[in-house]
């Protein structure tokens, strides 16, 4: 279960760079952030990549399902689930359990804004918050029929850690899955396997007393 301080610097790591963009007040220590302004771009390598800031009411890269008290639901439910499957298979190899940390990591740090960052900064209601994203990436060009793409999704840092996460786990998990399973020793040369073993010693029992008696003649 050490795999969690993946989790957890995950986590750290994530809410760390969101308040950075999106501006914090401390009020114990009178200090203010300002971070960037909604829609702000800044050039980080060029036009390759930028620090793009935007709030995505939906899942990872901007994919909406339902409302925003259904995703949230359905993170807090799934958080769950990755959190109980890590426990269910803490004797695996470490790849399999690094890949689930990771995704529990990235779920865990999208589902703080959602729950928390419509009370905190006052923009909504509990469990009604919207996702910080900022990573803005250069795309090939794609123009197929009427779906256009230039750029990537606008994502953020636990976005990165669940897609990092699904691909190692389709990269190693079928591989280590079964290496924990507890297989049936072979028996040695020479030595006979235990149901054999058992079956020869019923053979080898004295019969008891009837079977073994001679029937006297009256």
């Amino acid at each position: 279960m050490r795999v969690l301080y993946v989790t957890l610097g995950i986590v750290i790591l994530d809410q760390i760079t969101k308040l950075l963009v999106k501006g914090f007040t401390l009020p114990i220590l009178n200090y203010y952030h300002q971070g960037m302004q909604l829609g702000q771009s800044i050039p980080v390598i060029g036009d390759f990549l930028r620090l793009t800031f935007v709030e995505n009411p939906g899942m990872a890269f901007g994919i909406e399902i339902g409302g925003r008290l259904f995703l949230t639901l359905f993170s807090f439910a799934a958080s769950i689930a990755i959190f109980y499957y890590i426990y269910h298979v803490r004797k695996e190899p470490f790849i399999v359990r690094v890949t689930l940390a990771m995704i529990l990591g990235g779920a865990i740090g999208n589902l703080i804004d959602r729950i928390f960052y419509g009370v905190i900064f006052g923009e909504g209601q509990l469990f009604y918050g919207k996702v910080v994203d900022f990573i803005d990436m250069d795309f090939f060009q794609i123009d197929i029929l009427n779906f256009h793409m230039s750029r990537f999704a606008v994502f953020n840092v636990a976005d990165t850690s669940v897609s990092t996460g699904i691909v190692l786990m389709l990269l190693f998990y079928r591989k280590f899955a079964k290496i924990g399973e507890e297989e049936t020793p072979e028996p040695e040369p020479g030595q006979i396997p235990e149901r054999q073993n058992s079956t020869v010693n019923n053979l080898n029992e004295p019969k008891n007393d009837v079977e073994s008696s001679s029937v006297n003649p009256s």
